[in-house]
């Protein structure tokens, strides 16, 4: 058994682990502008009345209302997937992005909707107490990384050069 968890671990490290470790810095850096953008949305009568409804939501009825959306934005990614299997890479890669854009604008602000109501569901705590520190971890060792120090260093630099 532990040479099948060291193999499972070596292809994670290698192959899995950088596109999920590029996808949770996308998320990351996106969650909280995108949720407070989202959040704006509440001053308009019908988007508050909506989101008022949904943040008292039972546990499981948060619990769908938190899901949905992110189920409703799959055949957006297929029908992405096709164009790019059809020679349309362009229009297919811009809306994979509009829909990972969308997609982590909606369940940003949702979560923060449905959290309290989530966190009463005793599985879906434990699972959330196990997931953020793991996602916390392989976002610190991302950014310890030579590379990603590098590339902010040089971004940095760019900015001051610039004036921003």
């Amino acid at each position: 058994m532990p040479l099948l968890k060291r193999l499972l671990s070596t292809l994670f490290n290698f192959t899995l682990g950088p596109v999920l470790a590029l996808v949770l810095i996308f998320e990351e850096w996106g969650w909280e502008p995108l949720q407070r953008l989202m959040a704006h949305l509440a001053r308009l009568p019908l988007w508050g009345r909506m989101e008022r409804f949904v943040s008292g939501l039972p546990p499981y009825g948060a619990l769908v209302a938190f899901f949905v959306p992110a189920l409703m934005l799959l055949p957006v990614k297929l029908v992405a997937l096709y164009w790019i299997s059809r020679g349309h890479t362009f229009l297919g890669l811009t809306l994979v992005l509009a829909a990972k854009v969308a997609g982590t604008a909606i369940v940003a602000r949702l979560f923060s909707l449905t959290q309290p109501a989530l966190m009463r569901l005793a599985w879906f705590a434990r699972l959330y107490g196990h997931w953020k520190p793991w996602k916390d971890a392989l976002i610190a060792r991302v950014k310890d990384s030579p590379i990603w120090r590098s590339t902010a260093a040089n971004v940095h630099a760019i900015r001051q050069w610039i004036g921003i």
